[in-house]
């Protein structure tokens, strides 16, 4: 199930909101949601769901085993292999099974490559569960005795299958006490909205020409439209994470629960250092504290750091995919940043407008997208080549560029990042040349509170009105990081 789903929106969700605001209490009120959630999470997985409350349970006498016996670092360290050995056996074991059959080719050691299917979100909370036992273990916070209170942490139906990954001490409060405002309700379904706008009138719009063009060969596809395909799985692949992100902390307001932010306008970085301070902040945050620093971060000389900004980037793009295109991916941005670190950076912060800075930052990462989306690394590099190389092709971009697909760009754009840049070419024009000028853009930021005005609400309703339509005409509607 998909928050942005006809059932989700009018069966789903009205359902456990009703019911949670009915039943007294949190200790109902947290087992409603476990059920719920378990619902939510069995609608696509139905068998797979025991997996989930395997690694639930896992965790759960880990966490309580890890806070009391003294071989503490032994049963960390089982408990760790254990619930990376479950992501590993389903996310994993069919990449590794072809790797070894193309190293042993038409020998007897080549072996049947299993078909497992793979369980929706299993990264993220799988990172979930490893963080609350290493937390335990470091004493950042205690183990949870009661089952269904850990249960709710892991299974939770807002983040749990494409984040943000919570850690349990931001929650751990939240778990036994929590509350509902009319105005935090107000500001979780203004976010939910925003993000459900995201999704489904820009993502799945850019989705249905990526798709189609990503089906050619690149040589056959003309320069203009690979650029502009690039350009839209870019916008694609923010609106559609950063949508579902806010979509989640909206949910998650809603039913007192306060997550923190998973993007913060990715697309304004002028450097790679600065893209993964603002592109999924947990996931960045998570391998920082739980990798990065514990293999000495920057405390053991340059090579070191620079050896350990590479493990933590290929791991981040194994996380993502079991395919060399996302290994390729992880190390390219990881090479980026030694770059930044060892000479580049100090050039990279220097001046006001930023604006080579920026869009040194955004051709990387654009180039990064396409070893992303890409099936293979020769597609990718096939892509790459031609993006760069003048030619003409069998599909140009008169076919997929009309004024609908040109407007929703330049909203995206705006919505992306566009909107703050303009505001702060406006300021520096301002102080250079009219200091005593008003003819500075307003500063856009949205109300963190219940407040609504006539302005913003037709708007709000707006969005949904046209989310609605949509979805009832069946728009293509994927989860990109669902299959993460």
């Amino acid at each position: 199930m998909v928050f942005s789903s006809i059932l989700f929106l009018w069966v789903f969700f009205p359902a456990v909101l009703l019911l949670y605001y009915l039943l007294p209490g949190y200790r109902l009120r947290n087992g409603l949601l476990v059920l719920f959630s378990l619902l939510f999470y069995a609608w696509g997985e139905s068998r797979l769901v025991v997996l989930m409350l395997i690694s639930i349970l896992i965790n759960y006498i880990f966490g309580l085993l890890v806070s009391v016996c003294r071989a503490r670092r032994v049963l960390l360290t089982v408990c760790i292999a254990l619930n990376l050995l479950i992501l590993g056996w389903f996310k994993y074991l069919g990449f590794l099974a072809g790797v070894w059959n193309q190293i042993f080719a038409g020998s007897a050691l080549e072996t049947a490559v299993p078909q497992i299917s793979l369980p929706i979100g299993i990264s993220f909370y799988t990172f979930q569960a490893l963080s609350y036992v290493i937390d335990v273990y470091r004493h950042e916070n205690k183990a949870q005795k009661n089952l269904l209170h850990l249960a709710l942490y892991i299974s939770f139906f807002p983040q749990l299958i494409a984040g943000p990954i919570v850690k349990y001490h931001d929650i751990e409060l939240q778990l036994k006490s929590r509350s509902v405002t009319l105005d935090s309700f107000t500001y979780g379904s203004k976010r939910f909205l925003l993000g459900l706008g995201k999704k489904v009138i820009l993502a799945n719009s850019f989705a249905s020409i990526v798709d189609q063009v990503f089906l050619y060969q690149p040589q056959t596809i003309s320069q203009p439209l690979l650029w502009l395909t690039a350009v839209l799985y870019m916008m694609q692949i923010y609106f559609d994470f950063s949508g579902y992100s806010d979509m989640a902390i909206g949910l998650g307001k809603m039913f007192g629960f306060t997550f923190n932010e998973n993007f913060n306008l990715p697309y304004l970085s002028t450097s790679i250092r600065e893209f993964w301070r603002r592109w999924h902040i947990s996931l960045s945050t998570w391998f920082r504290e739980y990798v990065y620093i514990p293999l000495g971060g920057n405390r053991k000389g340059k090579v070191r750091t620079y050896v350990n900004l590479i493990i933590v980037f290929l791991l981040t793009g194994i996380w993502h995919g079991a395919g060399w295109t996302f290994l390729v991916w992880g190390v390219y941005h990881g090479f980026f940043l030694v770059l930044e670190r060892s000479f580049l950076g100090k050039y990279l912060d220097r001046g006001r407008i930023r604006l080579g800075q920026h869009i040194y930052a955004m051709l990387v990462v654009l180039f990064g997208w396409i070893l992303f989306r890409a099936e293979t690394l020769s597609y990718a590099f096939s892509y790459l080549r031609w993006m760069i190389v003048p030619h003409t092709g069998q599909l140009a971009l008169h076919q997929f560029l009309n004024l609908r697909t040109g407007l929703l760009l330049a909203a995206a754009a705006l919505c992306a990042g566009g909107y703050d840049f303009l505001r702060e070419v406006s300021l520096w024009l301002a102080e250079r040349f009219a200091p005593q000028s008003r003819l500075v853009l307003p500063k856009l930021k949205p109300a963190e509170d219940g407040s609504v005005s006539l302005l913003s609400l037709p708007v709000y309703l707006a969005i949904l009105w046209i989310c609605i339509v949509l979805l009832v005409n069946n728009t293509y509607n994927p989860f990109i990081y669902f299959r993460f």
